[in-house]
């Protein structure tokens, strides 16, 4: 009977029967669980996985759907089985009664604590899964089990905490029993834990208060020692990876001015930072603020305190934009282009779950000063509020409320595949499916049009939300530019948006409307251009390098022959405007690319661009088409260039856009860099074959090395080849009228291929090539034979080469040469080495170069002390030493990240590496695509900063800087773990 009841509460749901990706796979697995069942004494679960029946069904799909959830119960099958006695919910009920009790235990120590905490948030974790595949409960209802579930773990690791220091004589608790009471230490739940809105693994974002006057404080002067090192114990056990998992990520940072501050800041301090120099998008996260753990009474004291900083009786319309930008949601992105499902951002991408918090807190932001009902914190009733205070329509609060819900719950289907803090769609056909088959459609093509819809459906509203608004519906001032004299009100007006030289913006409005360019030489042109100025200007000033960006465009325009097409697409579509003024204004390289290269703007027109991922076979389709037909060996390297300019930029957009991230931008810029010096080398050869013929059994390769070997280059990265060639044994010479030898043949070959990729032509460079990664360096000749390769690697290679190598992939040439040399280089990576040898010269290798070469600065991103070069070593080493368990042949930094051995690197480890790599990839590939010189910290274009934001999800630069100190102080940590610790 108590099986039937757990039954009909958590499994026979309509819903919830949901199909497995491979029904074989599936019964085998639900198979072995069967067995685990049985040989650990479950035999009521282990009959239930054998026996044909809903529950059986549902269990099969589900383990099968989510690797995370199959391995958890092989792991720990007595939680199914809990659940033939107790509900769900009754089960969640003890478990938080035993999490709120764990701190009591007899002889309790920080050790057990965090065992026992992870092996209840396992459960619990575990069991809200399976009730929401299940459809048991509401999307709503999950997130506020995981936010309770999130709040009873901080409570009890805190309670701990206050004791241990009581038993330490560091705090004087008024009631033991009773930690938290007027302890002093304040924890505010940021985000969606303070909204009761957690997603299935979502970090928790905290932020530390205290007061030093509180009971429990026996030296103020002592206490932020004190309350910032029980906050890092905090942290240590809620965070730590152990062999039991971790209990929740927890992030810091949004704390005031994160990089100088302690980890718990006293209250008065607080307060007077709020009012001081709070910032827009400090407000918009204190709505969400909840005292979640510590002295709750003092906690909502603080907030009572801040409510007329973050509530304000007049919130002018300039300060929500301030928060709009901050809050990098950049573009409105209305209507332009098709949304790409695979790989979609379903937190932050176009028409995600940000855009609609958004909306309910700028909203919030404007009204919640008069009327405290829309003060709250959880998104959907603050959207019925709104609502009933005529704030939004009918229609907005319903649609956002439906499509808020459903893309929760496929934000949720994302994590439970394997339990990572990720909001992209899976890229891979397979990936989607399971995500499909997870929320209960019968496939990818039904989930990918009600997911596309949904996205539409809040970028609408979205994009709506300001256009109603004063500053943008009222006038902005007087926009005169007629005649020779500037019009005083105009000057005002230009200066009021932005710009810091008017006069010179006059001049140069003027040259437009007199039809000094091309593009402005006809009626029609001018007429189309005058409507567009206002618009122009406002979304030029919006960059705050407002004349900077102008200046570019009118570059821009002085370069194109006709307009009336361009000022018409731009003036009914103000996201490319936003687009373009964004490229102006803060990426000079892409600018410069469209300066010099009008035409590229041609690629934005395209409806297709946002939707098409720019992968190998997309671009391999587009190069064929562009250099078709028979051509003069000039002319294919013109078009060689032309082709690969434009891509750049159209990839770049993409970037801009977050139609791809940083990652796939990556892939995108390395698969053009194969192919486009691929199909240089394809007319190098036949050029040269056709003076000096061919060498009998001929083949020849390009071994890509470096960010091209790694899929890993940027918009502005050199590129590191080698070229290798084989011939027959007795071949002696050429065949042509100007015979050469072999190793001849292919050296002037090379030089050959080395001018026709890196000479400047009228249409530029195609790539800047670096050979000194080949067998000998530059000493050594400039092609190698096959053979002098292999001999070279197995026997004379240094540690560095072999380390470079871990990064080798063939890009282009003979396929068969390429398998070969594919082969030949796993053979090497797979030798027997000395590890503590390999380690020790690796650890000596980068003292080196930290020596010959110290970083500029922080954001010198690859040279830092814990930046990308530490990251490259690690895996590179991993690669060589076998402590690796990826697929063989995987050169992405990333990817060998993620799947270096236990042995060498532990899970939090592996983690904090990806994180990190992820991280730096995010700021480099952006301001490699925006900027051609070095990074200035005291010199960022503010568009450019924002970008850099959106790309790291992080609120304020202040904020990134104090990320990037603590991500490459953690892993030069980890870089010395691993090297300096073990390379003896």
């Amino acid at each position: 009977m108590a099986a039937d009841r757990a039954q009909a509460d958590w499994l026979l749901q309509p819903v919830a029967q949901l199909k497995p990706l491979d029904n074989e796979r599936a019964e085998q697995e639900i198979s072995e669980l069967a067995t685990i069942a049985d040989d650990e004494g479950f035999s009521r679960l282990a009959q239930l996985l054998r026996a044909d029946s809903v529950a059986r069904r549902f269990l099969l799909a589900a383990f099968d759907l989510s690797p995370f959830l199959r391995d958890l119960a092989r792991r720990r099958p007595q939680m199914l089985d809990f659940l033939f006695d107790q509900s769900v919910e009754e089960r969640l009920h003890t478990i938080a009664e035993e999490i709120a009790a764990s701190w009591r235990a007899e002889g309790a120590n920080e050790a057990g604590l965090m065992t026992g905490l992870r092996q209840l948030k396992t459960e619990a974790h575990f069991l809200i899964a399976l009730a929401d595949l299940s459809a048991l409960v509401s999307t709503d209802v999950t997130v506020r089990r995981l936010s309770d579930l999130a709040d009873s773990c901080t409570a009890a690791a805190v309670n701990f905490l206050l004791v241990d220091a009581h038993r330490q004589g560091k705090l004087e608790l008024v009631d033991p029993a009773n930690p938290s009471l007027k302890s002093g230490w304040i924890l505010l739940g940021m985000g969606k834990l303070g909204a009761h809105e957690l997603n299935f693994s979502s970090d928790i974002d905290l932020v530390v208060f205290f007061d030093p006057d509180a009971p429990a404080v026996i030296d103020p002067m002592e206490a932020t020692d004190t309350f910032s090192r029980l906050t890092r114990r905090l942290v240590r056990i809620l965070q730590d990876r152990t062999e039991n998992g971790y209990v929740f990520r927890t992030d810091l940072r949004l704390r005031p001015d994160p990089g100088s501050t302690p980890l718990a800041i006293p209250v008065e301090a607080a307060l007077n930072y709020y009012e001081a120099r709070g910032q827009n998008w400090e407000r918009a996260a204190m709505i969400k603020a909840r005292p979640v753990a510590g002295d709750l009474e003092a906690g909502e004291a603080l907030l009572k305190e801040l409510q007329p900083y973050i509530w304000r009786k007049y919130m002018d319309y300039a300060a929500i934009a301030d928060v709009h930008s901050i809050k990098r949601q950049i573009h409105a992105h209305k209507g332009h282009g098709e949304i790409a499902v695979k790989g979609h951002n379903v937190k932050l991408g176009r028409g995600g779950i940000r855009e609609v918090e958004f909306f309910v807190q700028t909203q919030q932001l404007i009204a919640g000063g008069r009327f405290p009902e829309l003060r709250g914190r959880e998104t959907v009733p603050m959207l019925a509020k709104l609502a009933d205070r005529n704030w939004i329509t009918a229609d907005a609060r319903d649609a956002l409320t439906q499509q808020y819900w459903f893309l929760r719950r496929v934000e949720h289907a994302i994590q439970m595949v394997a339990d990572e803090q990720t909001h992209m769609l899976p890229e891979d056909d397979e990936g989607l499916e399971r995500i499909a088959h997870m929320l209960g459609y019968a496939d990818s093509d039904a989930f990918s049009t009600e997911f596309r819809a949904s996205l539409q459906q809040v970028e609408r509203h979205y994009a709506a939300l300001f256009e109603t608004a004063p500053e943008l519906s009222a006038g902005i001032g007087n926009l005169v530019f007629t005649g020779d004299v500037d019009d005083p009100d105009t000057l005002q007006t230009l200066n009021h948006l932005g710009f810091q030289r008017p006069s010179d913006i006059c001049r140069v409005i003027r040259a437009w409307h007199f039809g000094r360019y091309r593009v402005t030489r006809s009626a029609e042109a001018r007429e189309r251009l005058t409507e567009l100025t206002p618009a122009l200007l406002e979304a030029f000033g919006k960059t705050r390098r407002a004349d900077e960006a102008l200046m570019r465009f009118d570059e821009f325009l002085a370069g194109l022959p006709a307009g009336i097409q361009l000022f018409s697409l731009l003036q009914s579509n103000p996201a490319l405007l936003k687009l373009l003024a964004t490229i102006m204004g803060a990426a000079p390289r892409l600018a410069a690319v469209i300066t010099r290269r009008p035409h590229v703007f041609d690629g934005l027109l395209d409806p297709a661009l946002l939707s098409e991922l720019p992968d190998r076979k997309y671009l391999a389709a587009r190069l064929a088409a562009f250099i078709d037909g028979d051509r003069p060996y000039e002319d294919v390297l013109d078009r060689l260039r032309i082709f690969a300019s434009e891509q750049k930029f159209l990839i770049g957009v993409r970037l801009l856009a977050r139609s791809i991230d940083a990652r796939r931008a990556g892939r995108a810029f390395s698969d053009l860099a194969d192919l486009t010096i691929g199909a240089a080398l394809d007319a190098v050869a036949a050029e040269f074959a056709a003076r000096h013929g061919r060498v009998a059994g001929a083949k020849v390769a390009l071994l890509g090395m470096g960010k091209l070997g790694s899929q890993e280059l940027t918009a502005g990265s050199d590129v590191d080849l080698i070229l290798l060639y084989d011939h027959e044994v007795d071949a002696d010479e050429s065949d042509g009228d100007k015979p050469l030898a072999p190793a001849h043949y292919y050296s002037r070959m090379t030089q050959r291929l080395i001018a026709a990729v890196s000479a400047p032509t009228a249409e530029g460079v195609l790539y800047e090539l670096d050979l000194r990664l080949r067998p000998s360096g530059n000493k050594g000749p400039v092609a190698t034979h096959i053979e002098s390769f292999r001999k070279y690697q197995r026997q004379d290679a240094w540690t560095w080469e072999q380390m470079a190598l871990s990064r080798a992939r063939p890009i282009a040439g003979d396929p068969g040469l390429c398998d070969e040399l594919r082969a030949e280089v796993a053979a090497i990576l797979a030798l027997p080495r000395d590890t503590a040898k390999v380690r020790r010269e690796a650890f000596d290798m980068r003292k080196l170069i930290e020596e010959e070469k110290p970083p500029r600065d922080l954001w010198d991103i690859k040279l830092i002390p814990g930046g990308l070069i530490d990251l490259e070593f690690i895996a590179q080493v991993a690669v060589i030493t076998g402590q690796f368990d990826g697929s063989p042949g995987t050169t992405g930094t990333a990817d060998v990240l993620a799947h270096l051995s236990s042995g060498y690197a532990d899970g939090q480890m592996r983690q904090e590496l990806g994180d990190a790599y992820a991280f730096y990839l995010a700021v480099t590939q952006m301001t490699r695509l925006c900027l051609t010189g070095a990074f200035d910290r005291n010199d960022v274009p503010p568009g450019l900063s924002d970008l850099l934001l959106a790309a790291t999800d992080l609120p304020d630069f202040s904020v990134l800087e104090a990320h990037l100190k603590d991500v490459s102080t953690g892993v030069r940590k980890s870089f010395d773990q691993l090297f300096r610790t073990k390379r003896k």
